[in-house]
């Protein structure tokens, strides 16, 4: 059975499929496109051939036509307000205790894993946490797995006394929602689709009226061999953390914009 079908009724021979496809998939004949047998094995499922496609004439077993919704008239913002809107994204590290509806959350990782993955090699999926005991217990964990490091509990002494000392929230900033983005363990590209696909959420949530946080002193214990993670939230064999974000409701707003360190970059060439 063949990968690709093409209505000739429709087809109207531009060949924008055959230039769009970035596996060689496909060649263009006079009666139109065709597959290359050789190279059917190493296509990537990206869809770019039917979507591409201006009559709805080719489809893909891969990326079945029925599977594609209409773009239609998507309102495109000015790059003014474009570069506002990625700049007003904040790392939020103080949250109303409130908890998250779940369908909130869903809707968040639906958004996450539609991000762009290497050769679309997708391969990730995602474990919600919005049990707040789920949550201590994982804290307490960490800071624990710090302290019975010899490198950690020195990089992170204050971090850990602070803690101890009754600051709880100092991990996980208190956040009511915790999301784990998880791989196979041999996934070669797992941390970098992960990371990929934890910044769509990210810039998605205040949409929502969410905030978020990369737990990025979380995820050292989280993603180490023989993780204390892995038995706390059921992670099943063969797979492991690849990225974890805090998600709540912000209990401040941002007034300004924030700078950054001078831009650097040149062109190489003439």
């Amino acid at each position: 059975m063949s990968l690709i079908t093409v209505n000739e009724d429709k087809c109207i021979k531009c060949g924008l499929c055959v230039e769009e496809c970035p596996a060689l998939v496909l060649k263009l004949e006079p009666t139109g496109p065709k597959e290359i047998e050789a190279n059917v094995n190493g296509c990537l499922e990206c869809g770019h051939c039917v979507a591409v496609c201006p009559k709805q004439a080719i489809d893909n077993k891969k990326s079945p036509l029925d599977m594609q919704s209409e773009i239609g008239e998507v309102k495109k913002l000015s790059p003014e307000e474009a570069k506002n809107f990625i700049r007003s994204r904040r790392s939020i590290r103080s949250y109303k205790n409130t908890p998250v509806e779940r369908e909130k959350l869903m809707e968040l990782v639906d958004v996450a894993h539609l991000a762009p993955t290497a050769s679309n090699s997708q391969g990730i999926s995602y474990l919600i946490i919005d049990d707040k005991k789920t949550i201590d217990l994982a804290v307490e964990e960490c800071i624990k797995w710090f302290e019975n490091d010899a490198t950690w509990s020195k990089m992170l002494s204050g971090m850990i006394n602070a803690y101890r000392g009754g600051i709880d929230e100092i991990i996980l900033r208190g956040a009511p929602s915790l999301i784990l983005t998880l791989a196979d363990d041999d996934f070669y590209n797992g941390r970098e689709n992960s990371i990929i696909s934890l910044s769509y959420l990210e810039l998605y949530a205040p949409s929502l009226g969410l905030g978020s946080c990369w737990a990025g002193v979380f995820e050292i214990c989280a993603r180490s061999e023989n993780s204390p993670m892995n038995k706390i939230f059921n992670i099943p064999e063969k797979k492991k953390i690849t990225g974890a974000v805090m998600v709540g409701y912000p209990k401040y707003s941002y007034k300004r914009f924030t700078d950054r360190q001078p831009l650097s970059a040149s062109f190489y060439g003439n």
